[in-house]
C-alpha cells in the first residue's frame, strides 16, 4: 500500500512519501513513489502516487517523456500555464492510462486504480496543491483543507488535523509528518521506511530540502519513541475518570 501526504504553509509547500509496495506478505520492495520536475527560475512540480504500481509508473513515464519532447496533442507540464493546467494535464494521463490497460483486461473501477497529489508553482503565480482522484478530476488545497493524503489516511490524520498550522515553518512541519507517519507505519504494515522528504519555498522556483529517512535512521527512531513517551504522560495528566 502507500502513504503520502502534502501540506501546504504560507511558507511553501511540503511532500513526503513511504516507499513500500507489496502483493503479499511475500513479495514486498521498495519503490520511489515521489516524483519531481523543475525548471529554475520558471517552475517548480512535484507529484505522489498512490495505487496500481503498473498504472502509476506508466503515468509517470508518459509525463517524463512528454517533457522531454512535447507534441501539440501531448502538451508537456512544463509548457502548461498555470498549476491548474498542470493537473489537469495529469489527470487526463491517469485516465489515458487507465482506459489504455482497461480496454484489455479488468475494468478501471479495480485494480487500475491510482490517486495522485502534485503540487507546486509556476513563475508569477501562487504555490497551488491538487489531489487528483483515478477519473482524473481534481481539487484544490484551501485555507480549510491545506493538506491533503493518499493511501492508507485514516491512522495518521488525526495528529495532522489537531496541530496542522499555516504558519509553521519547515522544521516542525517535518516533525508533525514523521509523528502522522510514525503512526501509520505502527498501525499498517502495508507502509513502511523508507521515506522520502521534499520541501519546496515560495517563489524559490527550485527544489528544496530533499532526504530520504532510511530504515535505521536515528531522527526518526528518536521522534517515535519520544512520542510515544509523551502520549502516556499526556493520558496520565488528565482528570481520572471516576464511577459513580
Amino acid at each position: 500500500m502507500t502513504y503520502c501526504v502534502g501540506l501546504r504553509l504560507n511558507k511553501g509547500l511540503v511532500f513526503m512519501s513511504d516507499t513500500r509496495t507489496n502483493a503479499g506478505v511475500d513479495d514486498v520492495a521498495t519503490v520511489k513513489k515521489m516524483h519531481c520536475w523543475h525548471v529554475e527560475g520558471d517552475r517548480f512540480i512535484t507529484l505522489m502516487t498512490a495505487g496500481n504500481l503498473a498504472t502509476t509508473q506508466a503515468l509517470v513515464s508518459l509525463l517524463d517523456e512528454r517533457s522531454k519532447i512535447p507534441e501539440e496533442r501531448n502538451p508537456s507540464i512544463l509548457q502548461a500555464p498555470t498549476m491548474f493546467q498542470v493537473a489537469r494535464l495529469i489527470g487526463d494521463t491517469l485516465k489515458e492510462v487507465i482506459q489504455a490497460n482497461s480496454e484489455t483486461g479488468q475494468t478501471a473501477e479495480s485494480t487500475f486504480n491510482a490517486t495522485l497529489i502534485v503540487g507546486g508553482q509556476i513563475k508569477g503565480m501562487p504555490p497551488r496543491l491538487f489531489l487528483i482522484y483515478p477519473e482524473g478530476n481534481f481539487i484544490e488545497a484551501q485555507d480549510d483543507t491545506p493538506f491533503f493524503q493518499i493511501g492508507e489516511t485514516k491512522y495518521g490524520r488525526p495528529i495532522l488535523v489537531r496541530a496542522q498550522d499555516p504558519d509553521m515553518n519547515f522544521e516542525d512541519a517535518v516533525k508533525l509528518l514523521i509523528v502522522s507517519f510514525d503512526s501509520t507505519i505502527k498501525a499498517n504494515l502495508s507502509v513502511s521506511l523508507p521515506l522520502d522528504l521534499i520541501t519546496y519555498e515560495t517563489d524559490s522556483l527550485k527544489v528544496g530540502m530533499t532526504r530520504r529517512f532510511k530504515r535505521d535512521d536515528k531522527y526518526v527512531r528518536h521522534i517515535s519513541n519520544d512520542w510515544g513517551s509523551a502520549l502516556k504522560k499526556a493520558l496520565k495528566a488528565l482528570p481520572d475518570f471516576e464511577f459513580d
